[in-house]
């Protein structure tokens, strides 16, 4: 087993490399006001783009910036509803020409529920 053993510093030990040398890219420090009175500075990179509103690490609630900038309303699409499906399909003509077929159809006792095209027996049933 002592064969197996890494030689040298151990694992997760320091690394060699120092920071003479590296340059950091351009940062900023946004500030964020929570409505519970926190204050939270959050360092991005100075190209990026600034939310306007972010997370408390504190409390969970929506902190804006400070700066008082308000976000953007989020444009949603309106639902589409069965009706404008089916308005893509379809038009107005073609939707009362089917109609009336149907209509037809029900009344002459080739589609429908079963119960509405029995057959009424005529005489009476003797005891």
């Amino acid at each position: 087993m002592s064969n197996r053993v890494l030689r040298g510093s151990g694992l997760g030990g320091v690394s060699f490399e120092d920071d003479r040398g590296v340059e950091f890219a351009p940062r900023q420090m946004i500030t964020y006001d929570c409505p519970r009175g926190h204050v939270v500075e959050v360092t991005m990179a100075h190209d990026a783009e600034v939310p306007a509103v972010w997370e408390c690490p504190h409390c969970g609630s929506e902190a804006a910036r400070s700066t008082g900038e308000k976000p953007e309303p989020k444009q949603e699409k309106p639902a589409r509803t069965h009706w404008d499906m089916l308005r893509e399909r379809r038009s107005i003509s073609e939707l009362e020409e089917l109609l009336a077929e149907r209509v037809q159809l029900l009344r002459s006792g080739e589609i429908g529920p079963a119960h509405l095209h029995r057959t009424r027996a005529t005489g009476k049933r003797s005891a």
